[in-house]
């Protein structure tokens, strides 16, 4: 896997596995059920993708919206695409809600709503919390 990929905690952050792309969750979450949307590719340029790569991406942000709504209940979605530090093709997938969310005796607010996500802001998951949430994840991907 790509170091991209490494950075987010692949394999303990898997979510779900596309031929083209992984679905990590992302250890520091700015909203409740904030996720990676990495290529598997080494390309560190959008344009540089298979074709293959572009066309399943109506598959893949399906499954992501429609994990996200059962487990978030977001009212907006935000596909991110910075690659400023990590350099390999990735979105930072950001569910969007007013307010906060409760999880797992965690609180997850919206710093940022309803303008840009504070990132800054995010609630750092480690160890069991971690594992915690990508189980859950997982499991809205399963349903």
């Amino acid at each position: 896997m790509n170091p991209t990929i490494e950075k987010f905690g692949w394999p303990r952050t898997l979510l779900r596995e596309f031929e083209h792309w992984l679905v990590l969750a992302r250890p520091a979450q700015p909203t409740l059920g904030s996720l990676v949307l990495a290529s598997k590719s080494d390309a560190q340029a959008f344009s540089e993708l298979p074709a293959g790569a572009h066309a399943e991406l109506a598959t893949v942000t399906a499954a992501i919206e429609g994990a996200l709504r059962k487990a978030v209940g977001y009212s907006k979605i935000n596909y991110l695409m910075l690659m400023m530090v990590d350099n390999e093709v990735h979105f930072h997938v950001i569910p969007r809600y007013e307010g906060k969310r409760e999880w797992n005796g965690k609180t997850f607010p919206d710093a940022g709503w309803p303008k840009v996500p504070d990132l800054g802001a995010a609630v750092a998951l480690e160890d069991a919390d971690l594992d915690a949430l990508v189980a859950w994840l997982k499991a809205a991907f399963e349903q």
